[in-house]
């Protein structure tokens, strides 16, 4: 589903991806408030949103798209011309699984929706690593081991730990010695008893809940 107050923009996206023989457009909102009442209706496995809109903004239509869908919700990839902080970070505080600028590659776009639909989540690679630093500095400090945390097994709650200092999965396997796909295993389950469903809002629940490095 795309989400974009220019149709123009909408009509370059759909002829895009359609282009792309595993993804299908099925609809398209032109402001926050449509797209709330047309993803309630045709359930969407990913959207496409613009941030700012007329007529309600993507970050506040993100939000409350997720709180209408608890048991499937939609994976949201946030697309805008805007890079400032406040943007990625508000983001993935309304629960986007993903972040990427509109002046990226077709490909990348692409590779962007084929990810979060498998259910990796991801942010343009420019501000990965800022992003990740930068929600650990602006975050108040969580009590560590919250009670949410505690549900996790030791080894759960290690990935986790590793996942939002900003390691792949390689990387974890490499520092635990351990095989990367246990690594997957692991992080499924913790993913599967947090209720999130990909990496970045596993780290924005790390950083939530006090399991985050420090």
């Amino acid at each position: 589903m795309l989400v974009d107050d220019q149709a123009v923009v909408r009509a370059g996206f759909r002829v895009l991806l359609e282009q792309a023989d595993d993804i299908e457009v099925v609809a398209e909102a032109s402001s926050g408030s449509s797209a709330v009442a047309v993803a309630a209706r045709l359930r969407p496995d990913v959207i496409c949103m613009d941030v700012r809109m007329p007529g309600g903004d993507g970050l506040t239509a993100t939000r409350e798209i997720l709180a209408d869908a608890p048991e499937s919700p939609p994976a949201i990839l946030v697309v805008t011309t805007f890079d400032l902080d406040e943007y990625v970070f508000g983001a993935l505080e309304s629960g986007a699984s993903g972040f990427i600028l509109k002046d990226c590659e077709p490909e990348d776009l692409i590779d962007a929706i084929r990810r979060l639909a498998n259910g990796y989540g991801l942010v343009d690679q420019v501000v990965t690593r800022r992003v990740i630093s930068e929600f650990a500095r602006r975050r108040p400090a969580a009590p560590p081991e919250s009670a949410a945390a505690r549900q996790l097994t030791p080894r759960e709650a290690e990935i986790v730990r590793l996942l939002a200092k900003g390691l792949s999965n390689n990387e974890i396997a490499d520092e635990l010695f351990i095989e990367t796909s246990t690594v997957k295993s692991h992080l499924g389950r913790a993913m599967t008893k947090i209720g999130v469903r990909d990496r970045v809002q596993t780290v924005v629940w790390a950083y939530q809940n006090g399991l985050a490095p420090s």
